[in-house]
């Protein structure tokens, strides 16, 4: 179990590596509205999501997220190999492997 598989992991990360003391109510709110937040924080919290998990996110997503919530969600999904590409890569890798049989 990684520390950010639960939002509270998640957010003692930010605390303890970024410096941004989040509480799990401010972490569902717009990232506009963080008194502490900046553009530098998201790239730097990006990168120690790939450092935490070993594995590259896609940008795309974390900008589109709005709350630190959101992109613990995309986090996850992306490292989690719940990502909405994945379903229908599975769904045409099985279809392939059915035709074969």
């Amino acid at each position: 179990m990684s520390a950010i598989d639960t939002l509270d992991g998640f957010l003692a990360l930010l605390r303890e590596e970024l410096g941004l003391d989040v509480t799990a109510r401010e972490a569902g709110e717009s990232l506009v509205n963080l008194p502490r937040w900046d553009s530098l924080h998201l790239l730097r919290l990006v990168t120690l999501m790939e450092e935490e998990t070993g594995r590259r996110l896609s940008l795309s997503p974390v900008l589109q997220a709005r709350t630190l919530t959101e992109i613990h969600t995309v986090v996850l999904e992306q490292v989690g190999g719940r990502s909405q590409e994945r379903p229908q890569e599975q769904s045409q890798e099985q279809s392939r492997v059915e035709a074969q049989a």
